[in-house]
């Protein structure tokens, strides 16, 4: 609701330029008062809005389902679709270490699920092959909101498998600040399941909820840049070649007059000495 209509002062009510039509100080507070009740009902409306489009959401997200379902078949059909996708992502592919790829070349399926209200929040379930890396057959995060809107988080402890703690290897990596090195890997991908740190503006939960589940098939299919660049060399390295051609043919088309014009002055020559 808009806060309640404040008293006009005498001062604002002259500061008017010369020339301006002129109101009484009650006729303006009139208009006031009658502008918050109008703002009032503008407000009513737009809270009512924000119920309406929440049932709308509520009835789509259901009818949304089992075409979900029916995609997440699909994809179970295409090796790697998952941690391809995430490598073609460029926020989520800046936070992936070599480990972290390896690893999740394990990942079989994703799958987000908006609570009942939607509002209140959500999860992010990824599916896991037997691997080499850890225990679970399935590692979740939930973000909740709770009713006084304050957001938290909490996510499945990973039971790693001895020696391949890739959040520690992550860690102890970044410490060894005398060992040079070319590239900084980024902190480990799997850190994200144990940091909580700041549920309402978590940035990886909020691209895979609403980029990359909506449509990851647009991002499996982004083309490897490196294969473009390949083509981009072949094509310059042919226009190179043609260019030589060229200038070859060309070269050999000068020789060809300059011997017809050798051969031309050494006729002349043999006549006057014939004449002579």
């Amino acid at each position: 609701m808009s806060a309640p209509a404040a008293k006009v002062s005498k001062k604002e009510l002259n500061s008017n330029h010369d020339g301006a039509d002129e109101t009484s100080e009650k006729e303006q507070q009139e208009a006031i008062e009658h502008i918050d009740e109008v703002q009032n009902e503008i407000d009513r409306l737009n809270e009512q809005a924000s119920e309406e489009i929440l049932k709308v959401e509520q009835k789509y997200n259901k009818l949304r389902q089992p075409f979900f379902q029916k995609r997440s078949e699909l994809i179970a059909k295409i090796p790697n679709f998952w941690v391809t996708t995430f490598v073609n992502h460029p926020q989520v592919s800046a936070l992936l270490g070599e480990e972290d790829e390896e690893a999740l070349h394990y990942l079989t399926r994703v799958e987000v699920t908006e609570f009942e209200d939607i509002k209140s929040g959500y999860r992010i379930d990824f599916y896991f092959d037997e691997n080499p890396y850890f225990e679970n057959k399935v590692l979740s995060k939930e973000f909740h909101l709770n009713e006084s809107g304050d957001p938290s988080s909490k996510s499945t402890e990973i039971k790693w498998k001895s020696g391949k703690d890739l959040t520690k290897r992550s860690s102890q990596t970044q410490n060894k600040a005398s060992r040079k090195r070319q590239h900084e890997e980024p902190e480990s991908f799997f850190t994200w399941f144990t940091d909580h740190s700041d549920a309402g503006a978590d940035e990886l939960g909020e691209v895979i909820k609403d980029d990359i589940w909506p449509n990851p098939l647009q991002y499996y299919l982004v083309p490897d840049m490196d294969d473009e660049e390949g083509e981009g060399e072949e094509d310059d390295d042919d226009e190179e070649e043609e260019g030589l051609e060229d200038i070859d043919e060309e070269g050999d088309e000068d020789e060809g007059e300059e011997d017809e014009d050798d051969d031309e002055g050494e006729e002349g020559e043999v006549k006057e000495n014939l004449g002579g």
